[in-house]
């Protein structure tokens, strides 16, 4: 919401944070024409190595926005994939071989399909290796747990028209 208060200052400013955004929230809180004023990656995931202090790889996170792969001042345009941010609502788990993390947003896909994706990535290179649809977006961190000698991957999804539930994936025996 806008500035009133002339006692504290007369520059108009918007009062927000990262997290909430400026008024409305997310990405299209600050925009031009429609467009995020921030750039891309809007999310990513960085691994870095300890020993050295150095980022070893660092990904977009999350498939792109609607309100940006669907602006028509962007029509024509090969966008590739600026991930969603997700300050404070959601996390990660890390395997022996991989680093997994759900979508915070939801997005169309091309098949037309409403949802978010939970996305496994190597651990030593950040290359996609699987993703599966989800209904609705992560909002819960997920976990990973062993069950008759399976590792499986457990996670809280919930978003608008969804219930919250938790849903559950075998992971590849060698993850």
């Amino acid at each position: 919401m806008p500035n009133t208060d002339t006692a504290k200052s007369d520059m108009r400013y918007l009062k927000g944070s990262p997290g909430s955004g400026f008024g409305q929230g997310g990405l299209s809180a600050l925009n031009v024409e429609g467009l995020p004023l921030t750039k891309p990656p809007y999310g990513r995931i960085s691994a870095i190595n300890m020993d050295r202090g150095e980022i070893t790889w660092q990904i977009a996170h999350g498939e792109t926005p609607d309100i940006v792969k669907n602006h028509p001042k962007l029509k024509g345009l090969n966008i590739p994939r600026t991930g969603q941010p997700c300050a404070g609502v959601a996390g990660l788990t890390v395997t022996r071989t991989l680093v997994i993390g759900g979508e915070c947003s939801f997005t169309t896909t091309s098949a037309g399909r409403r949802g978010a994706m939970l996305r496994a990535y190597d651990k030593s290179t950040g290359k996609e290796v699987g993703a599966v649809s989800l209904p609705a977006p992560q909002s819960g961190s997920p976990m990973t747990y062993m069950f008759e000698g399976k590792q499986y991957v457990v996670l809280a999804i919930s978003g608008a028209g969804v219930v919250g539930e938790y849903i559950a994936f075998r992971l590849p025996s060698s993850s």
